[in-house]
């Protein structure tokens, strides 16, 4: 086991001089899941005015313990007047305070009667005012580059009136399926054949991580084969196959990735995931495609994508948020031993007073899929470990 390598060291091969991809303007509404290129300085105060938090009155809080005539009535999107002196001015919830008003009172509490209003005592100045600026002022940096921008991040670009956004082009991926038993969903089994389950959970997994799956290819045993789809595949950005990195004689991934570009790492000392490529296909331009060789069982491929296509995708776009998982320490509620491999465990996440539990799946085969259908992170066990139910370990949220 001497030849495995730790997954620092893959990583470290992985993410070697790779750079942010090319810039693109988009329109706003088609940017949801893309990457900020450039910070967004804030044009606008937001609210870009004082309003009310709610239904109620404007008024001066020094007016406040008496009846007061209502002078002006300032729905929402109207503008409003100077309230006269000694009057307050119906208000609805956004609308502008009037020049003169510092506080608003809600209805609930205040007795109407024809054109007055009874206002209660001790209505502090401030009350029920939503300054402006509270949430943005103009000028500040409003999200910064690497952003990635989720609903709440394109509702704050909307409120600045922004149309268009820089955002980094997404990796262009090509996903290549190796092995003649492997065949796609829809058509009938033959004896020793599986149908791909590779190929759906990395595309997900894959847009999920801001790429785009320009091409899903099924490569058949066959050296010769797998050289010409490797080479036409390097178009791409990133080349991504399932099977073919291991040592049997049918597996030529390895072979035609060295024969025809760079091998920069084979063979993890993880679990699952021990036979996984990384290395750079060749362009006729002279650039060069990222290559991550996943194995074929599910599990591995699963894990491997977490751990490896995840950092990779998120340094193509700049996003730093994608290029590491959040750790949670848990109390194992488990107990397992690892030999010389570190252990990647599916596990779901248990939460309570008392802390957090991570409570690990039956069968943890990599070729359990099920495994991974509701597993909420992966507990990471050393490798040479004993880990008893109740010992702290830590845990990597799957957070897309």
């Amino acid at each position: 086991m001497a030849d495995l390598q730790p997954i620092s060291a893959a990583l470290e091969a992985l993410l070697a001089d790779v750079s942010a991809l090319d810039v693109e303007s988009i329109p706003l509404e088609a940017a949801a899941g893309r990457v900020l290129a450039e910070a967004v300085t804030a044009q606008l105060d937001v609210p870009p005015f004082d309003n009310s938090a709610m239904d109620g009155y404007a008024l001066r809080a020094v007016d406040a313990g008496q009846w007061l005539p209502v002078s002006q009535r300032i729905a929402a999107g109207t503008q409003a007047q100077t309230l006269a002196p000694g009057s307050c001015a119906r208000i609805f919830t956004g609308g502008e305070i009037p020049p003169g008003a510092d506080c608003v009172v809600m209805q609930e509490r205040v007795e109407q009667d024809g054109e007055r209003a009874l206002i209660p005592a001790d209505i502090p100045a401030g009350d029920n005012v939503r300054r402006q600026g509270r949430d943005v002022k103009s000028g500040a940096v409003l999200l910064s580059a690497g952003e990635r921008l989720e609903a709440a991040a394109l509702g704050h670009l909307a409120g600045q009136g922004i149309t268009q956004v820089s955002v980094r082009r997404r990796p262009r991926v090509a996903l290549l399926s190796t092995g003649d038993e492997i065949i796609d969903p829809g058509t009938p089994l033959k004896p020793g054949q599986l149908y791909n389950s590779n190929r759906p959970m990395l595309k997900r997994l894959l847009e999920n991580f801001g790429a785009d799956v320009v091409s899903t290819i099924s490569v058949p045993d066959d050296y010769a084969r797998t050289v010409a789809l490797l080479t036409a595949a390097a178009e791409a950005d990133l080349v991504v196959t399932t099977g073919g990195v291991s040592v049997g004689e049918e597996d030529h991934v390895k072979a035609a990735l060295e024969a025809i570009g760079q091998l920069d790492m084979w063979k993890l000392a993880i679990r699952p995931g021990k036979p996984l490529a990384l290395g750079r296909l060749p362009r006729d331009d002279g650039s060069q495609a990222r290559f991550v060789g996943l194995p074929g069982n599910p599990v591995s491929g699963f894990v491997g994508a977490w751990l490896f296509l995840r950092p990779l995708l998120g340094a193509m776009l700049g996003c730093a948020a994608l290029k590491s998982l959040p750790t949670v320490t848990a109390n194992a509620g488990f107990a397992t031993s690892t030999g010389p491999r570190e252990h990647y465990m599916r596990v779901t996440l248990q939460f309570s007073p008392k802390g957090v539990t991570a409570a690990a799946f039956d069968d943890q085969n990599s070729g359990v899929l099920s495994s991974c259908i509701n597993a909420d992170a992966f507990a990471v066990i050393p490798p040479h470990s004993d880990i008893a139910e109740g010992d702290k370990i830590s845990c990597l949220w799957l957070a897309s």
